[in-house]
C-alpha cells in the first residue's frame, strides 16, 4: 500500500473512531491489539496493516474493513 493510502485509512480510523467517542487506548482493547499498534496504524506510521489488523479494528469500530480503506 502507497503511503497515501495508509493516511486514508489512518484518517478512516481517526475520524470513526472520534465519532464514536471512543479514545485510542479503547479502541486497542476492544480490537485486542497493542496501543501502539492502534497508533502507528492511525498516524500512517505503520503503512501496511495487516488484514488482520484491520478487521479487528473495523469489528471493534463496528464497521466493515471497507469503511476503513476507501
Amino acid at each position: 500500500m502507497s503511503n497515501h493510502n495508509q493516511s486514508k485509512i489512518g484518517k478512516n480510523i481517526k475520524k470513526i473512531r472520534q465519532d464514536k467517542g471512543i479514545s485510542q487506548d479503547r479502541l486497542s482493547k476492544l480490537a485486542d491489539l497493542s496501543l501502539n499498534t492502534v497508533v502507528t496504524v492511525e498516524s500512517g506510521a505503520n503503512p501496511n496493516p495487516t488484514i488482520e489488523t484491520l478487521t479487528k479494528i473495523a469489528k471493534a469500530l463496528g464497521v466493515g474493513v471497507d469503511d476503513l480503506i476507501k
